[in-house]
């Protein structure tokens, strides 16, 4: 039997320094690389498999996501990803982000300033999410892999809002909308 899979979550203090950056949370980008690291670890081991579609059939129209993990700090899920879906350019509110692939490819186009930058990630690819980072994220339609792409994702603070964007004529963000979530990367046509 599987044991069940526990997220640690680094013990360092939080600082009262004000020479210190001062960021909503205790945890750190590389602290949430390593926690979806090892959320991926355990998905591929099968510790997930309860949480996961019924009959091992990934849904093929609409993109898909479970939470692995959830508490003060952290908020822990599996996405699947899907063709001809893309999240629309938005960004996390007031969380930091961090993701692993783990099976397929994603696009991702970030705003950079004046531009989109757009980025492939692979399985085995990692990228964090500072705060004030707006992105688009898909299935990328080079992606060899049969099936969905899958991610796992951590937010720190869990994640509450996000607000999207459409980039204007004169090259700069135009907020359109802001919602509460409490799902990820939630989901536009």
């Amino acid at each position: 039997m599987l044991s069940t899979p526990v997220f640690s979550v680094p013990t360092r203090p939080r600082s009262t320094s004000r020479s210190v950056s001062t960021l909503p949370t205790r945890l750190r980008p590389p602290d949430l690389l390593r926690i979806t690291d090892q959320g991926a670890s355990d998905v591929l081991e099968g510790r997930f498999d309860h949480l996961l579609p019924g009959g091992g059939r990934w849904p093929t129209d609409e993109r898909w996501a479970t939470r692995l993990h959830s508490d003060d700090d952290l908020d822990v899920w599996l996405i699947s990803w899907v063709p001809d879906r893309s999240t629309e350019l938005h960004d996390h509110a007031g969380s930091l982000g961090a993701l692993t692939v783990l099976s397929g490819s994603l696009l991702e186009y970030r705003w950079a300033g004046t531009e989109l930058k757009q980025r492939h990630l692979e399985a085995g690819d990692q990228a964090s999410f500072p705060l004030g980072w707006v992105h688009d994220v898909m299935h990328s339609p080079s992606s060899a892999t049969p099936g969905p792409t899958l991610s796992v994702h951590a937010y720190s603070p869990p994640l509450t809002a996000m607000s999207y964007y459409e980039v204007t004529e004169r090259s700069t963000l135009r907020r359109t909308r802001s919602e509460l979530t409490a799902e990820p990367e939630k989901a536009t046509r």
